[in-house]
């Protein structure tokens, strides 16, 4: 299992496109229909399966065998305030059940991934603020600086946590990103661009 622990607007959704370009089974932010046989799973956040199977069985991973990778595991949608790549507890849970999994940080300059989540729908301006957020209680995350620490943290901590061997922080800006995760994860990626961008000016 691959497991990305970045945030929202720091290239997760290229990360997963570029690992399905390379024939990889990637869950990202939510399992769609096209994905899966198992009517429990469809249309599912991918951060509720995670924190449904942690407390069922103790093992996060339990119905995501079928998938290769999990490239955003965060919602904040319909309810729900879910940030898995936050949670050390879970994440001990998969290091340690799924000895083999490798970990990976899409990273961005925080102040930079900050001016695109104001910018990306309500996600800044509405939705981080009303909702507690993991380092984010409600109240807190209005404004560019308010976020930029908070995703500068959240950076800090993933390094501070994993360390190295299994686990691979990379700049998603970084020219020579591809090459870095490919050769990492032991794989090639005939792929790799931007996904997902801001159309109100410069991602």
């Amino acid at each position: 299992m691959i497991f990305n622990l970045g945030l929202p607007k720091t290239g997760t959704t290229t990360l997963a496109r570029a690992l399905r370009r390379a024939g990889l089974r990637v869950a990202d932010w939510k399992i769609r229909a096209r994905q899966t046989d198992d009517p429990g799973l469809t249309e599912a956040f991918v951060g509720r399966i995670l924190y449904e199977d942690r407390f069922a069985s103790g093992d996060p991973l339990a119905r995501l065998g079928g998938f290769d990778a999990i490239t955003e595991a965060s919602a904040l949608a319909a309810g729900e305030s879910l940030w898995p790549q936050t949670d050390w507890a879970l994440l001990d849970a998969i290091r340690t059940r799924h000895p083999d999994t490798r970990f990976l940080l899409s990273a961005r300059d925080p102040e930079k991934t900050a001016r695109s989540m104001m910018r990306w729908h309500d996600l800044g301006t509405s939705r981080l603020p009303r909702n507690t957020v993991p380092g984010l209680p409600r109240g807190f995350g209005g404004t560019e600086a308010e976020l930029a620490a908070w995703v500068d943290g959240h950076q800090r901590f993933a390094a501070e946590m994993f360390g190295r061997g299994r686990f691979l922080a990379f700049d998603i800006e970084d020219p020579g990103a591809r090459d870095e995760i490919a050769a990492f994860l032991r794989i090639d990626l005939p792929w790799w661009g931007r996904a997902n961008v801001n159309r109100t000016g410069a991602a």
